[in-house]
């Protein structure tokens, strides 16, 4: 017989926490179990990530978000992907797209067909051929339709929102859900002598919240998975030596942009995410190739209007605990690990989580199969979202500074450099398990960062060379075409959000 869990308790609000609490009110209030979220106002939430990807909307569709009030209350706007700036030699810039490149001939991947074809007249730049980029160059917007012969179908979108109000919109769902908040600093943590297993946590003025089942979304503090459970961190610093971030917001700039920017930097980058309300903007560094003055001083001297705030900093060490499910805690976010914003990952591993948690959901037995499973799950997905991030610095011209000198020539993961290798090769892109970033996102960054391979996939010349070259123009003109007369991003923006109110 099962032993079913009766109490959820929530260590931490903030994005992690208010997400995990309105997935479980959603889905694990069934009238016989509490959920409990414990936070305190005197502690504040990093709150800068302002950036997701795709999986975000199925997220809030489970949640039953109106796409319309979700925008207006958060301030959101729609993201199509993101444009890097200096990466590969310092003037360059390319376009990594939400959705795909072309269409894919007989089951092949359409960029084998352009990496043969490329050097014809009028076949041009493979960020061309991705609708999201299109529109996004453009200014403007519209979701993607089912019908396989609008180039509309390829496309695929995201979010910038304000995530501290991303966390008060989904408090109030989740509070009306029936999740219990409670306010207080966590002072201590109480383990059960038996088994290891947390017992409770307990506040300044003496409460003792005790539970099952314990959710730690106290951020790099990491109270119970790090400090209670004693889990090792593992350190990833050597393969991303970035280690601060400033983030400071400006007053809104029109044209409002449908993607966000990445703009490389002496020791590091630089990220402009625009919001209906603001634009957000910060500097990731390397403290150990610029000091924080220096980096506050190129963020202010690069933005496009003027702060409203004074920049916020934040330090933080790149990698994950060997375990994020240990005993009866399961922590999300940055209580479980940290990769830099530069491709948006850290919403969509805290919904990952959740996902994989309530599809493992334990009874108080806490099964090692289930928590083992979910362990694999969760380092999978860590690990390749570094791999994908390194691949953007390791993959670079620059020799400009000792920073950019450093990441071109260190060692990177085994897992990484075969990739690349079989990509040099023939342009081949392989996905492993569960892994998130599918292969129009790897050919964006390997190509857009020259990494060119030395031929392609023989099968290509089985294909009728002219019409797939005619077939190419077709797509790019169509792409061109189409986002010209799609309406403007702010447009759209203006209309969700009457409909939302």
């Amino acid at each position: 017989m099962t032993q079913p869990i009766s109490h959820v308790v929530i260590v931490g609000g903030g994005t992690a926490g208010w997400m995990a609490a309105a997935a479980a009110a959603r889905f694990l209030d069934d009238g016989q179990r509490r959920i409990t979220l414990v936070e305190s106002d005197a502690i504040g939430t990093v709150g800068v990530g302002e950036a997701t990807i795709p999986p975000i909307i199925g997220f809030n569709r489970l949640l039953g978000l109106d796409e319309g009030r979700f925008l207006s209350a958060t301030g959101g706007s729609y993201k199509l992907g993101i444009e890097f700036v200096g990466w590969d030699t310092g003037e360059d810039r390319y376009f990594h797209p939400f959705g795909h490149h072309g269409r894919d001939f007989d089951g092949l991947n359409f960029h084998q067909a352009w990496l043969k074809l490329r050097d014809r007249d009028g076949i041009g730049p493979i960020d061309d051929y991705a609708m999201a980029a299109a529109a996004a160059h453009a200014g403007t917007f519209a979701p993607p339709v089912a019908d396989p012969r609008s180039p509309l179908s390829g496309l695929a979108y995201a979010y910038h929102f304000d995530a501290g109000r991303y966390a008060a919109f989904l408090r109030a769902q989740a509070e009306a859900g029936g999740v219990t908040r409670i306010e207080g600093r966590i002072e201590r943590v109480e383990r059960d002598p038996a088994n290891g297993h947390v017992a409770a946590v307990v506040l300044g003025d003496g409460r003792r919240i005790a539970g099952d089942l314990f959710i730690d979304c106290s951020g790099f503090r990491s109270l119970l998975l790090g400090q209670a459970m004693e889990v090792p961190f593992v350190d990833w610093s050597h393969w991303l030596p970035c280690d601060r971030a400033l983030a400071v917001p400006t007053r809104r700039t029109d044209p409002v942009l449908p993607y966000t920017r990445a703009t490389a930097r002496p020791a590091g980058w630089q990220w402009r995410i625009p919001l209906q309300h603001r634009t957000g903007n910060g500097h990731v560094y390397a403290s150990a190739f610029m000091d924080d003055a220096e980096a506050e001083r190129l963020l202010l001297a690069n933005l496009d209007a003027e702060p409203t705030d004074t920049p916020r900093r934040l330090s933080f060490r790149a990698g994950r605990y060997e375990r994020m499910w240990e005993g009866n805690v399961v922590a999300l976010g940055l209580a479980g690990g940290f990769l830099e914003p530069l491709e948006s990952t850290s919403i969509h591993l805290i919904q990952n989580g959740i996902s994989k948690l309530f599809a493992l959901f334990p009874d108080k037995r806490f099964t090692a199969v289930e928590r083992d499973r979910y362990n694999r799950f969760m380092t999978d997905a860590y690990d390749g979202i570094r791999d994908f991030i390194i691949l953007h610095y390791h993959a670079t011209r620059r020799d400009d500074t000792p920073f950019w000198r450093h990441v071109r020539t260190m060692t990177i993961p085994d897992t990484l450099a075969e990739k690349i290798a079989l990509f040099r090769e023939k342009g081949r892109i392989f996905r492993y398990d569960d892994e998130l970033f599918a292969v129009p996102s790897w050919v964006a960054v390997m190509i857009g960062q020259n990494i060119m391979p030395d031929g392609y996939d023989p099968i290509v010349d089985a294909l009728d060379e002219d019409r797939v070259a005619d077939a190419l123009r077709q797509m790019r003109r169509a792409n061109a075409t189409l986002a010209r007369t799609l309406p403007p991003h702010a447009a759209v923006l203006a209309r969700v959000g009457q409909a939302g109110g």
